[in-house]
């Protein structure tokens, strides 16, 4: 019999990003194999399902699509035998709570280094000293934790070097769901969108933050003879949308795409390019090659990992716009030779997979 479980995250549906993913995801497929895994998760606008419970928030003024719920345990989360947190922070805490009320075992799952984002919430002048507050509160949560799961080893080497954690750190892959994420003809995506049918394509989606450097890869295009492709949205994009007309870039920009239209997105490209030097995963990289599209990524963060240089893509040395240019030429010539490696690897980085660790896991703790 399966471990019922308490999951807790600060962040969930309707917002779409790696950790609600991965909640959700995981969520549905534990219920599939017959287990019960709650969420409590901060009230927004999604409908709650059975094992679903929204704790009363707000709206987070300095990060879109965020909310800071209160740190409570609902009544109707009961009966579990494992607490399983998101997050150091807000729900975190209430994990940690019952987790402690209840004499149960508490695992939690480190996404993103919260420091990353200071300069989003940190008065000008102040970025290193909430680094340095964010860095000091992850580090005394997790230690309270009897097993940490970080989705990379990049994670792991930064939870244990960089936050000085000792506890029992695993490296667990979130996994990609390969019945969505799979080989499909693109052309109705394409003739929807007004895409070029007779020139490569090279594309990005996912948040348009400063973070992920994605004016690297504008840049890193000009002068190629291809149609950049973005999907997403997020600050940065009118400094893109602005950068690519200087640069003289047919870059098409496409905003948030349905969930359901993301596969043909992957399999219209030749090549998924990936800047970002902060990435804990790369969830997209993965759903990329899982349609067997191969990577151009920055050899930095998780990605190192993630992307198997000459395998499933190609790294680049962060930065270095001449190199990234190289690279996606690279990557281009050899686009159907990566892609038949990217399909060879779909059942290595699958959801159940990675579901089948966490249930050895959980079944370790019980």
């Amino acid at each position: 019999m399966l471990p019922a479980v308490a999951a807790f995250t600060d962040t969930y549906l309707p917002t779409v990003n790696g950790v609600t993913y991965t909640v959700s995801t995981w969520r549905d497929r534990w219920a599939e194999r017959g287990g019960r895994m709650d969420v409590v998760y901060p009230s927004a606008d999604h409908e709650p399902a059975d094992g679903e419970h929204p704790v009363w928030s707000k709206s987070f003024p300095f990060y879109e699509g965020y909310h800071v719920a209160l740190p409570r345990v609902p009544d109707a989360v009961r009966d579990v035998d494992l607490v399983h947190t998101h997050t150091p922070f807000g729900l975190g805490l209430a994990g940690l709570r019952l987790a402690r009320k209840e004499d149960l075992p508490l695992v939690t799952n480190y996404h993103t280094p919260t420091g990353e984002y200071a300069e989003y919430v940190a008065p000008r002048g102040t970025t290193r000293l909430v680094r340095g507050s964010a860095s000091r509160w992850e580090r005394w949560y997790l230690n309270r934790a009897d097993v940490i799961v970080t989705p990379s080893q990049q994670t792991a080497s930064y939870v244990e070097d960089d936050l000085g954690v000792t506890d029992d750190v695993h490296v667990l892959p979130n996994g990609v769901d390969v019945r969505q994420f799979r080989p499909t003809h693109p052309a109705a995506f394409i003739r929807r969108h007004d895409l070029p049918e007779d020139r490569p394509l090279v594309g990005y989606t996912g948040r348009q933050g400063y973070e992920k450097r994605l004016s690297d890869l504008v840049e890193a295009c000009d002068g190629l003879d291809i149609t950049l492709v973005l999907g997403g949205d997020g600050p940065a994009r009118e400094d893109l949308e602005e950068l690519a007309a200087d640069r003289d870039v047919d870059a098409r920009f496409l905003g948030f795409l349905d969930r359901d239209e993301l596969a043909e997105f992957y399999c219209a490209l030749d090549v998924f390019a990936f800047p970002s030097p902060v990435e804990t995963q790369g969830l997209v990289a993965l759903e990329a090659m899982a349609c067997g599209t191969p990577v151009v990524a920055a050899n930095a963060g998780a990605l190192r990992d993630t992307v198997d240089d000459g395998e499933t893509g190609y790294h680049y040395p962060p930065e270095d716009v001449d190199a990234f240019r190289a690279t996606l030429e690279r990557g281009l010539d050899d686009s159907s030779e990566l892609s038949t490696n990217c399909l060879a690897r779909r059942d290595e980085i699958s959801v159940e997979h990675a579901l089948d660790r966490l249930q050895a896991l959980y079944d370790d703790l019980v």
